[in-house]
């Protein structure tokens, strides 16, 4: 780590960083550059930051369409995300919030060397959906460990409020409301949840999708209509499969073996979920998964 100033010194949080540009971290630093940060999003390469770009320029299309952005503001908020491939350049930011694959080791590799580049100022997060924040800060520093959290967003991030903002057990409570406050201020409603593996929304999430899933099995109704249902008689604005496949298979089966580690058979995957991901049903991204999707993949 460099430097050494007091762990509570106050952090504006003007220069965000995000490691990865997927399908999440793409749109995280996207809400961002809309609250007018200054963004640097990296990945492993040029053309997956390009396809990334792509996206987020579509995303602010639809939102003008729909009066949420002008073109303006399309501009500007692209404007202020620069991709690059080069971890180095994240010596100067104040957030930097890690958004790769949801394996631990990916995990892991990204923390040691953030740990080496970020200023000790510099607050790290992480956007996964069920590892243990403590257990990550285990990659860092003792040094750094008071400045690092999780920062669970919620898929499609440009749309989604929610962010479950979790502690480690080393984590400062300065660190705890700078970055609540930060979140704030991106558009985002934080909630404060415990290190828990899963942490709160995926364990009923999961939970919920893993009967969704044995209702198709026993036959009691079809993936349409048990979405039509939940929208219809629950209120939610996405039916469990339709989450499924714009989120992938393959990560809610991922999730769902995290959590069955952790708390045992009741978040057992179902056989057919497991069907629907060796096969290659993987959602959207796919062209096909509980629905198919004109036999093109999505970008």
């Amino acid at each position: 780590m460099k430097s050494n100033p007091m762990v509570e010194s106050d952090v504006t949080m003007q220069r965000v960083g995000v490691v990865g540009a997927g399908l999440m971290g793409s749109e995280i630093a996207l809400v961002f550059a809309l609250a007018g940060r200054d963004v640097l999003l990296n990945d492993v390469s040029a053309e997956s930051l390009g396809r990334a770009l792509d996206n987020l320029g579509r995303i602010l299309d639809r939102g003008a369409q729909r009066g949420f952005h002008t073109v303006d503001q399309k501009e500007s908020a692209l404007a202020r995300i620069t991709t690059t491939t080069d971890l180095a350049r994240y010596a100067d930011r104040d957030l930097v919030i890690e958004a790769v694959f949801e394996d631990e080791q990916v995990k892991a590799e990204t923390f040691r060397r953030l740990d080496a580049i970020c200023s000790a100022e510099c607050i790290v997060a992480s956007n996964t959906s069920s590892i243990s924040i403590s257990g990550l800060a285990s990659h860092l520093s003792p040094a750094r460990r008071a400045r690092f959290l999780g920062t669970h967003f919620f898929s499609p991030v440009s749309r989604m409020k929610l962010v479950e903002v979790i502690p480690g057990l080393d984590t400062s409570e300065a660190c705890v409301e700078s970055t609540m406050q930060v979140c704030r201020e991106a558009g985002k409603t934080p909630i404060r949840v415990k290190d828990v593996v899963g942490f709160a929304v995926n364990r009923v999430l999961h939970a919920f999708m893993i009967e969704a899933v044995r209702l198709v099995e026993e036959g009691v109704a079809t993936p349409e209509d048990i979405d039509l249902a939940c929208k219809l008689g629950l209120g939610h604005p996405i039916g469990p499969f339709e989450l499924m496949d714009a989120t992938q298979n393959s990560l809610s089966l991922q999730v769902q073996n995290i959590l069955r580690e952790a708390y045992g058979e009741r978040f057992h995957p179902r056989p057919l979920l497991r069907q629907m991901v060796q096969a290659g049903y993987n959602g959207k991204r796919a062209g096909r998964g509980w629905y198919r999707y004109e036999g093109k993949k999505q970008a």
